[in-house]
């Protein structure tokens, strides 16, 4: 953190989502310099991608994402909420829906599955509007589990640039 680094790695969830979130508002309260949010072999789930990409939003700071390893599902989200989005020559993303479980009484059920759909809806707008494509467009190429490696990332918009080796770096 003294840094203004953040890691993002693995899972997603709830409570990382948490930690993640504390981490990126402290940085934001105690400075305005630019905070790096790296994302290493990222998923998420579909709540936690958008309490974070919500508190992106309220952060006052540049937030620069770097993207390595693979990137997928809602985790898509949280690199779109970033103003800056480079991708390391590792990265590969990967547009794809969210896996959910439900169970419980069917009432509760389709009450959740209404919910995760405004949730999904909300999701590849956001996307959507990082890249200048439409969310249905998106919402397909999620559904067809489309990779996107760095240049094809950068062509589709949803990362901005490459990453230069450590010493070129464009600060």
């Amino acid at each position: 953190l003294a840094q203004r680094i953040v890691l993002a790695q693995g899972q997603l969830d709830d409570e990382a989502a948490t930690r993640l979130c504390a981490q990126l508002l402290t940085l934001d309260a105690e400075g305005t310099e630019p905070v790096r949010l790296e994302l290493q072999g990222l998923d998420a789930e579909l709540g936690a991608a958008i309490t974070v990409m919500g508190v992106l939003d309220t952060l006052r700071v540049q937030v620069v994402a770097g993207v390595a390893g693979r990137l997928a599902g809602p985790a898509v989200g949280v690199l779109a909420a970033c103003g800056r989005r480079r991708g390391y020559p590792s990265a590969v993303l990967e547009l794809s829906e969210p896996r959910l479980s439900l169970h419980g009484p069917v009432s509760v059920m389709a009450a959740r599955e209404q919910q995760a759909r405004l949730l999904l809806d909300a999701l590849w707008e956001r996307v959507a509007e990082a890249t200048g494509h439409e969310a249905d467009e998106i919402r397909a190429d999620a559904a067809r589990h489309r990779f996107l490696t760095v240049p094809e990332a950068i062509a589709y918009g949803l990362l901005t640039e490459q990453a230069e080796p450590r010493g070129k770096e464009s600060r």
